[in-house]
């Protein structure tokens, strides 16, 4: 293993940042024709990209979680659960249509990231917590508003509900104010109090956030932090500046920090298998350890982007590229998740 960690440290890069933006321009309702239609262009690819890799990643007794996927009501659901004003959904995201990728895809569990589409109403992902309680965790979205008020909506949601994780989205802050203010280092510090890890949004760059991440790290170390979609951290073009990239290794050197290799297709520049990844997945193995790497697949936005199914086969490829052990991919398809989260997902 210590031989196979070096080769994976000489392996060159340049990571840099770029906005992905979840715009509907490219997603658009009904699924059922669009999902159809678009998956049957990744067919081919997805033959040859898959083509003599060994489908069995993991173990026998291994359980596959999904750490960071999202739901909505369907427009059917929309009275009893409506949307956010401004924010109505393009694409299919019920949990029925998920469940559906989940079972042909084999994967276990997830964790559910309250989706902006809803904003800091929780109560359709609670619902979905009730009806499926070993299947399903829920990481719920921090409430920054400035009067404290959010700080008692994460407790509540956190000890009624079955949420065990919050989402800190920078650009939910009152104009002008960090996550570094009075109200983000309180709601900061109790999820470290209620061992809920705080994940992170970083859309718009890394970099421009690093410092708060920083700042948190350093005051409350109690408090687990997981950074969504590898910090957003986009493969370079024409040799792009590597600072970004360095600054996201750098943070492994707080071992409360956590990174999800999730949404594949908003970091790569390439399509399936986003093989241009690979040393990006291996660098962050290398400098974090695989038992603090965890995947995660960003449905329903990837079903229009490669498929469900195929997310979790694009990781599977990539690891292998980069050589990774079979135990390196047992803690990335699911022990990472589940060491944050124990007892939730038990073991056949």
């Amino acid at each position: 293993m210590a031989a196979a960690a070096t080769l994976r440290l000489t392996i060159p890069l340049a990571f840099s940042f770029s906005i992905h933006p979840l715009t509907s321009s490219h997603l658009r309702f009904p699924a059922s024709k669009s999902i159809g239609s678009e998956a049957a262009s990744f067919r081919t690819v997805k033959m040859a990209a898959t083509a003599g890799s060994d489908p069995e990643t993991t173990s026998s007794t291994s359980r596959i979680i999904d750490s960071h996927l999202h739901i909505w009501a369907s427009p059917q659901e929309a009275a009893t659960y409506p949307y956010f004003p401004g924010q109505e959904p393009t694409l299919t995201g019920d949990v029925e249509f998920l469940l559906k990728n989940m079972e042909d895809a084999r994967v276990d569990g997830a964790l559910i990231v309250q989706p902006i589409n809803h904003k800091f109403d929780h109560s359709l992902v609670t619902s979905v917590l009730k009806k499926h309680p070993s299947k399903f965790v829920g990481c719920c979205l921090a409430n920054p508003a400035e009067d404290g008020s959010g700080i008692k909506e994460l407790e509540n949601l956190v000890l009624e509900s079955n949420y065990r994780a919050v989402r800190f989205n920078p650009y939910l802050w009152p104009s002008g104010q960090k996550m570094t203010n009075a109200v983000g280092k309180a709601m900061f510090s109790k999820a470290g109090e209620l061992g809920v890890p705080v994940g992170f949004m970083c859309m718009k760059g890394l970099h421009l956030h690093i410092a708060e991440i920083e700042e948190l790290c350093t005051e409350f170390p109690n408090t687990t932090v997981l950074l969504d979609h590898a910090g957003f951290c986009k493969v370079p073009e024409n040799g792009e500046a590597k600072d970004t990239y360095t600054q996201l290794i750098e943070l492994s050197r707080f071992p409360q920090v956590y990174v999800k290799f999730s949404a594949l297709f908003r970091i790569s520049r390439t399509g399936f298998p986003y093989q241009d990844l690979t040393p990006l997945l291996s660098q962050v193995v290398s400098n974090f350890g695989a038992n603090r790497v965890m995947w995660g697949s960003d449905f329903p936005f990837v079903v229009l982007e490669c498929g469900y199914k195929e997310a979790k086969e694009a990781v599977t490829i990539i690891a292998k590229q980069a050589s990774l052990s079979s135990s390196d991919m047992d803690w990335i398809l699911g022990k990472t998740v589940m060491q944050l989260f124990p007892g939730q997902w038990v073991l056949p």
